[in-house]
């Protein structure tokens, strides 16, 4: 029995010697390519609202009684439409009175030359004395002199007429009546209503230090011009558009930062021939960031997350993957900016990221990077990124 037993345990052995172990899996096959290149430029994001260009509040000129209202509550207005009457009566009073006034200076105007001219004769006859002559120039003089002075007082009573029609001092629209027909109304004081403007229209908002920094650098590099002196783009979304629709240009940056915000203002100029914009309408702007550079683009797939770290794989000459960290930027056609982190020359994996480990081998497939839309303007088919977004060139 035992040597059946240690036979029978020997065959085993050899049989098990006899044995290969199982070969390895073949590495996983992987989509690669490299970045896909293009001109891009970036487009920075603010949040602000709409602003008159001038914001007017009308009050008289002349105190009186509101006699006529002559516009409709919150409809639009041309520069120059009467918009109130203050009874004129008074002031047509007291301007004719300030005519008979001016009349009777020149009257005695006349009166001092024609007696000048004759004393003058005289003189030169001896006739007068030399005294009586200075005092007729003289009474010629305080004559010219009350002439002068009633021919303002009448001028001023004329613009106290005019004053009387009060005017919308600029096109635009206006607000509701803030008094009612048969109101005494105080000179300069009371408010009558308020006129704003509407073509063209302001976009107003502010950015942080950190923006302003970077459109700094950027202007001394020549990469971009300072909105100070170049009418950067800028292109608006309302709240209820998907796309950025309206353009404007940059024409005012303030002189200082706010430092109690850290920010700083500046506003954009728009057409608004049609009047459809606002003032306080609420809006979101992207303003021009930087100039052209090339950039690297990736899918999204492309690029994966360790905790606050973006990384990608790329296939090394040995076809071994090895994680590359990444900074990444906005989205340019669907496809994703990386500003640094890998090289044009790259070849890097495209799918199959779960199963890949930092030095381990894979079949790398050869494929390529397409746009995934069209680049239009920003916001139409560009995704927001966090902090800017870009267009291709």
């Amino acid at each position: 029995m035992k040597r059946v037993f240690s036979s029978g345990l020997m065959l085993a052995l050899l049989a098990s010697c006899g044995r290969q172990a199982p070969p390895p899996p073949p590495p996983p096959q992987v989509a690669v390519a490299r970045p896909l290149l293009r001109q891009v430029t970036d487009w920075d994001d603010y949040v602000g609202r709409f602003e008159a260009v001038q914001d007017v509040t009308v009050t008289p000129r002349v105190s009186g009684t509101i006699t006529q209202i002559l516009f409709r509550n919150g409809q639009d207005v041309r520069a120059g439409q009467v918009l109130f009457v203050v009874d004129p009566r008074p002031y047509v009073a007291a301007y004719q009175q300030a005519v008979a006034a001016t009349g009777r200076a020149q009257a005695t105007l006349a009166n001092a030359q024609t007696e000048l001219d004759r004393a003058q004769k005289l003189r030169g006859l001896q006739a007068v004395s030399q005294e009586e002559l200075e005092t007729k120039q003289a009474n010629l003089r305080t004559a010219a002199a009350d002439v002068r002075a009633d021919q303002a007082a009448q001028n001023a009573a004329k613009l106290n007429v005019e004053f009387t029609t009060v005017r919308a001092p600029v096109s635009g629209r206006v607000s509701d009546r803030r008094i009612s027909l048969g109101d005494v109304v105080s000179a300069n004081t009371t408010q009558l209503t308020r006129v704003v403007t509407l073509d063209p229209i302001w976009f107003t908002f502010e950015g942080a230090e950190s923006l302003y920094l970077k459109y700094v650098r950027a202007a001394e590099k020549g990469q971009r011009g300072s909105s100070r002196s170049t009418a950067n783009p800028v292109d608006i979304q309302l709240a209820d558009e998907s796309g950025y629709h309206h353009r404007g240009k940059m024409v005012f940056v303030d002189n200082a930062i706010d430092p109690r915000s850290g920010t700083i203002r500046a506003h954009a100029e728009l057409a608004n021939g049609d009047h459809m914009l606002t003032p306080g309408m609420f809006g979101r702007a992207r303003l021009l960031g930087s100039g052209a550079y090339q950039a690297m683009l990736l899918p999204d797939e492309a690029i994966s997350t360790d905790q606050t770290r973006k990384l990608v794989y790329v296939v090394g000459p040995d076809n071994k993957v090895a994680p590359h960290e990444v900074t990444i930027g906005p989205i340019v056609e669907g496809l994703r900016v990386i500003r640094t982190g890998i090289a044009a020359g790259d070849q890097v994996v495209l799918d199959g990221l779960t199963v890949l480990q930092p030095g381990a081998p894979v079949t790398p497939k050869l494929g390529q990077i397409k746009p995934r839309a069209p680049d239009d303007t920003p916001g139409e088919t560009l995704s927001a990124p966090p902090a800017a977004t870009a267009t291709a060139k």
